[in-house]
């Protein structure tokens, strides 16, 4: 990837930021609930490079007591990455940041050890969780302290489900845990910590929501900005030439934060949806929306890069689709072996083309299509409730489940995106797409003609691109503010 000169587009940043005065390489580390990336950007001259330099498959474990994510894996397989990027950037290697997917986090004992490997937020054990916390605590007044869509994943009800004797315990979001791993001091960057729904909406831990899950704040974090120099890289990697200087910089850690930044849009007439497991739909904003109406809708005013808000709401993404296909290639392993050919996303893509709408969508945020398992039988029990046709649960009818599925993706999102522009009064004209999802050109097409709006893909890796830019600004901003020098950064890494 090249930059390219901006041309005189009101949209994009005005200036574009000189060339860094240290050259050395920065590394991205993306951290997914399905695959986790290791990125390198290295410089010559003006001109960059962003290189993925490793990538690994992720997902929870089913033990005995609930799903949970297998950390020592993603340590070990984040160590062979950052390996590979010391002895790619000769030239050493200024710093690591680490953004990933919110809500999950680790509790630590007094010496600063994980206690367990951390639960997965698919986990059932807040079915039970939420209905008590809100006992104590009513969904509206929660909303009503911080402005958060009320979702049984969000750190809060996954808290009130742990032991008493946990809850004392400290604590730290996935991707700040790996950066205190590497080095760092324990921080709770902003941007993911408004996903905890344990921040008030002024931006500060909230004592009443404390209280009310029966843990003390004072084990809570230190709150840092996106953007904050958090400490030096120590340990092994040390030893390695390129790792002798390394600083360690909270970015906006929450990877859908971090996908925003990258885009270099500075007007207000824009939405984005990051299209992957989950599908985040909204827009940025200067200031929190959180009138009755958003209450009712459950929009969520989450944390952008220097003091935005992320006003969106969750609606279920590919992992509806990703489910059906694993449970479609097992039936092809069963029945084939090894001469059976595996579904893949790009084919039924593909073969999804063929197909009509059928005048019906489904409800793609029906709570039970949050659960792991089984999805074309729960896809098809809503249809069974609704007396709609059901589909044939076999690979042979994949391609026709998959159109389904993209048009009532499309279908939501026209629903979600009205509302923001009432909610917001936003006059919208463009949707850009972020995400593994943005590769899904029949998705694209049915979402344009849904929502009406210019679709630009934005780009698979929009969480990695907007994590360098938020690196850069740190590095490279000195006096200028955040936002400002993200967006030039954004506009010099993502042309689009």
């Amino acid at each position: 990837m090249m930059p390219e000169t901006l041309a005189d587009d009101p949209r994009k940043a005005s200036t574009s930021p000189a060339s860094p005065t240290d050259r050395r390489a920065l590394v991205a580390i993306d951290l997914g609930a399905e695959s986790c990336r290791v990125s390198l950007l290295r410089w010559n001259k003006a001109a960059f490079s962003i290189q993925l330099v490793y990538r690994f498959p992720n997902h929870a474990i089913d033990s005995a007591d609930g799903l949970h994510w297998n950390m020592t894996l993603i340590f070990d397989e984040l160590q062979r990455g950052l390996t590979a990027c010391a002895a790619i950037a000769t030239e050493g290697i200024r710093s690591i940041a680490v953004d990933g997917w919110a809500v999950d986090y680790v509790r630590l004992d007094t010496q600063g050890a994980a206690i367990a490997d951390p639960f997965c937020y698919r986990d059932q054990r807040t079915l039970s969780s939420e209905p008590s916390l809100h006992e104590r605590l009513t969904p509206e007044r929660m909303r009503d302290i911080t402005g958060i869509q009320i979702l049984r994943i969000n750190t809060v009800y996954q808290m009130f489900a742990e032991s008493a004797d946990l809850r004392r315990q400290r604590w730290l979001n996935l991707p700040e845990y790996v950066l205190y791993r590497l080095g760092s001091r324990p921080v709770a960057e902003r941007t993911n910590a408004s996903h905890t729904q344990l921040l008030d909406l002024d931006g500060r831990w909230s004592p009443q929501i404390f209280t009310a899950i029966a843990a003390p704040i004072e084990c809570a974090p230190e709150l840092v900005q996106p953007g904050t120099d958090i400490g030096r890289l120590s340990g092994t990697l040390t030893t390695l030439a390129a790792f002798s200087d390394t600083r360690l910089i909270a970015p906006a850690c929450h990877d859908t934060a971090s996908a925003i930044a990258s885009i270099p849009d500075t007007a207000d007439d824009w939405a984005y949806i990051s299209s992957g497991t989950w599908s985040l739909v909204g827009t940025l904003l200067n200031a929190p929306v959180n009138t009755p109406q958003a209450r009712a809708e459950n929009f969520t005013n989450l944390r952008g890069v220097d003091g935005t808000f992320c006003f969106h709401r969750n609606v279920n993404g590919m992992w509806l689709l990703r489910q059906c296909i694993e449970a479609w290639n097992e039936q092809i392993a069963l029945t084939d072996g090894e001469d059976g050919k595996p579904l893949t996303i790009a084919d039924l893509v593909h073969a999804a083309e063929a197909f009509a709408p059928r005048g019906y969508t489904l409800d793609v945020d029906d709570a039970d299509l949050l659960l792991q398992g089984h999805m074309v039988q729960r896809i098809n029990a809503q249809l069974r409730r609704r007396s709609l046709p059901e589909f044939d649960p076999t690979p042979a009818n994949a391609a026709e489940l998959a159109s389904f599925l993209f048009h009532s993706l499309a279908v939501r999102y026209a629903e979600v995106l009205s509302s923001v522009a009432t909610l917001t009064g936003k006059n919208l004209q463009r949707l850009y797409v972020m995400g593994g999802g943005s590769q899904n050109e029949l998705l694209n097409r049915l979402t344009a003609e849904a929502t009406g709006l210019q679709v630009i893909r934005a780009g698979a890796e929009c969480s990695t691109i907007g994590n360098f830019a938020v690196q850069l600004a740190t590095l490279e901003g000195h006096t200028d503010a955040i936002i400002r020098s993200t967006s030039a950064w954004a506009a010099h890494l993502n042309p689009l």
